[in-house]
């Protein structure tokens, strides 16, 4: 199958390449490039990839692909907060477009990275993909719009399907340590103390990112009747866990370090535990990942690969990323390149 991977320079991207290699697919890229050198350790192999901003993707560059692996996004909540015009600019309405383009090009598959945040303050329950959706983010709120704007438009001929991928963790080359157990684990590595600003009991699900691409992975090999136009939690009931006993077993994996909860932010209303039977019954998937060795493989890929304090909370950091390009020229107000180089 010819695949194109957007966003595959980001973090869950550059994981996820190699996978759909080994399954036999062609993958092409599309990326801007922003953060194709935030790499700790040896530089990835990339794909031929399509320099093009997702807002201006034209329907000749997207002829000839059987599926899209849709990835590219502004891809936290700080940052959705920040700009939510931009959020909402990139995130739902370049999507949607790219959506409709692909389909106009004879595209069959359409393979959505949404997230289980749309679920937003859901409580002590577990949560199923039939469960309402509570959109607390400009983030979150622009994945609820896409898949109603992509289920909208499946047909016989098109098959959206959209993977709600639990919050990532895990090592990439092209890191992000502004997820929540990369993040810890980086405090833990370079303070000594896992630091939660939060007052510890907010739920998070957690799902490596390792895991997500295998996920994608299934869908790009499963029957079409299966992922036609369907939503799929993807992660483990296993890592269903509040923020404080994530920490707990990043002291755990981390020689020396101790948790402290500052509570200085307050409580977080994101909070939910959500159930991921579905992509087991129905698409054979398993999150085989544990946070303890997640949290293992972290420490030691930061300590082989040298993290800095500086990287950390600069390079590898999304929000601080952007900001650095823009006051260095490289991307304008509205976040598109207006010159080459980083």
């Amino acid at each position: 199958m010819r695949v194109l991977v957007t966003g595959h320079q980001g973090y869950l991207g550059t994981v996820m390449v190699p996978v759909l290699r080994a399954r036999g697919h062609e993958v092409v890229g599309l990326d801007t490039g922003w953060f194709a050198d935030c790499v700790l350790g040896p530089a990835p192999q990339d794909p031929p990839r399509l320099a093009v901003d997702l807002r201006d993707v034209t329907i000749g560059q997207l002829t000839g692909f059987d599926a899209v692996v849709h990835l590219a996004a502004l891809s936290n909540d700080p940052l959705g907060a920040l700009v939510p015009e931009i959020t909402h600019e990139i995130n739902h309405h370049a999507s949607v477009r790219l959506a409709r383009l692909a389909k106009e090009a004879g595209t069959r598959r359409f393979l959505y990275a949404s997230t289980c945040s749309v679920y937003g303050a859901a409580g002590e329950e577990l949560v199923d993909e039939n469960a309402p959706l509570r959109p607390l983010t400009p983030y979150a709120e622009s994945k609820v719009r896409v898949e109603d704007d992509l289920e909208a438009m499946a047909d016989a001929d098109f098959a959206p399907v959209f993977l709600r991928n639990a919050t990532a963790f895990g090592f990439s080359p092209r890191l992000r340590a502004d997820i929540v157990l990369n993040n810890l684990v980086g405090h833990a590595v370079l303070d000594g103390v896992v630091k939660v600003l939060s007052d510890g009991t907010p739920w998070r699900p957690l799902v490596h990112a390792a895991d997500i691409a295998e996920a994608f992975a299934v869908c790009l090999d499963a029957p079409v009747d299966a992922i036609h136009s369907r939503a799929y939690n993807i992660g483990t009931e296993a890592n269903n866990r509040t923020v404080a006993e994530i920490a707990q077993a990043v002291a755990e994996s981390v020689p020396g370090s101790e948790v402290l909860i500052t509570g200085e932010s307050g409580a977080d209303p994101r909070s939910y535990r959500v159930d991921f039977g579905a992509a087991r019954r129905e698409l054979g998937f398993e999150a085989r990942w544990t946070i303890a060795e997640g949290a293992a493989q972290l420490y030691a890929e930061y300590t082989a690969g040298g993290l800095t304090a500086a990287d950390f909370s600069e390079r590898f950091v999304r929000l601080a990323r952007l900001r650095q390009l823009g006051e260095s020229g490289v991307v304008d107000a509205t976040l598109r390149r207006v010159r080459v180089g980083a």
